[in-house]
């Protein structure tokens, strides 16, 4: 049981508010010393699950990438383009980006769309966009909650339409594990057929919530300023 000492401090780590990286790796090495191993052998450790998790560090590709073009005007340009398109509204954008995501999914293509090279410098502007123009200028509580939609769209894209690829790895974790530890035969191409109507169904009901933006924007901007004189 004294392995556990590792996820009490991870807990009080961030109780604390300390450094996630530093909590992360002090509570790793406790529970490797804890447990017997030598300092090579958790070096050995931390090196196998980096390389690993190597297709992670993509994503420090693309900030600089990100960065460059928002600092040549991407957003105001994406701005631009959505103000001269009356029929975009931010629950059709949304949603739109929603059916993309799960196409790309389904496709195997997890790393061409996301939140750090897509949604923040692409999608939430021309949401944001398309809602000032129908409502004028919004409140930082709009603006929450229209960022959040933003990336809500992404993580329910993905999530539930990934398991339809074959040779994604959730697909062949889970049938891994059932085949070692119940015995039966289950073949990724049975697990991705049944992954499709929990997409479609995902599709839906979120789909419903993004449109349902519009209805937001419509009531907040319907009601009267909190100063207003009755």
């Amino acid at each position: 049981m004294l392995v556990l000492i590792g996820l009490a401090l991870v807990v009080i780590g961030f109780v604390l508010r300390m450094n996630p990286l530093l909590v992360v790796t002090v509570s790793g090495l406790v529970t490797g010393a804890v447990g017997g191993l030598t300092p090579l052998q958790m070096l050995d450790i931390v090196g196998t699950a980096f390389a690993d998790s190597r297709p992670v560090m993509i994503l420090l590709l693309a900030l600089p990438m990100v960065g460059l073009v928002e600092r040549m005007g991407l957003q105001a340009h994406v701005r631009r383009t959505v103000g001269r398109l009356a029929s975009l509204t931010p629950g059709r954008i949304l949603l739109g980006y929603l059916a993309l995501r799960q196409v790309t999914a389904a496709a195997g293509l997890l790393t061409v769309l996301g939140v750090a090279q897509t949604v923040r410098p692409v999608l939430y502007p021309m949401v944001e966009a398309a809602a000032e123009r129908r409502t004028g200028p919004l409140t930082e509580e709009v603006r929450d909650r229209l960022k959040g939609s933003s990336v809500g769209v992404e993580t329910v894209g993905m999530f539930f339409a990934e398991d339809v690829f074959v040779a994604v790895g959730s697909v062949l974790l889970i049938t891994s594990f059932v085949d070692a530890n119940y015995g039966l035969q289950l073949e990724p191409l049975d697990l991705a057929v049944w992954a499709i109507p929990s997409a479609g169904v995902a599709f839906a009901v979120h789909g419903f919530r993004a449109l349902r933006t519009d209805r937001m924007l419509r009531r907040r901007a319907a009601a009267p300023a909190p100063d207003a004189v009755p």
